[in-house]
């Protein structure tokens, strides 16, 4: 669990210092080919201002989380843009947290 911890830890600060290319994009049983295009369309929507980019939003939220982030996914649900955020709080309970992409308002936590 540790050994997770620490690589999704590694995972997030590379993300957060890098540029919106570093956006993952949610794909439930997609192969790579569908990943690559659901990416790129989150990169997309970036550049034209449909969302703020990951690095952006993890500075705003990342106060209003219960715990340290382990990882995070981007989604599109009904043409709305959700981060999901999966977080583990102090007492180890892990939540998935989503935030609206554009606002940065969360929406929704749910403890898995």
């Amino acid at each position: 669990m540790r050994r997770l911890f620490i690589l999704a830890f590694t995972v997030l600060t590379v993300a957060a210092l890098l540029p919106s290319a570093c956006l993952v994009a949610h794909a439930h049983d997609h192969g790579a080919h569908d990943r690559r295009h659901d990416h790129d369309e989150a990169r997309r929507a970036v550049e034209r201002g449909e969302i703020r980019p990951l690095a952006e939003l993890l500075g705003r939220v990342r106060d209003k989380l219960p715990g340290e982030i382990t990882g995070v996914e981007i989604e599109r649900h009904h043409d709305q843009w959700l981060y999901e955020f999966i977080v583990v709080d102090k007492a180890g309970r892990l939540y998935e947290v989503y935030v609206d992409a554009l606002s940065g308002e969360i929406r929704r936590t749910k403890e898995k």
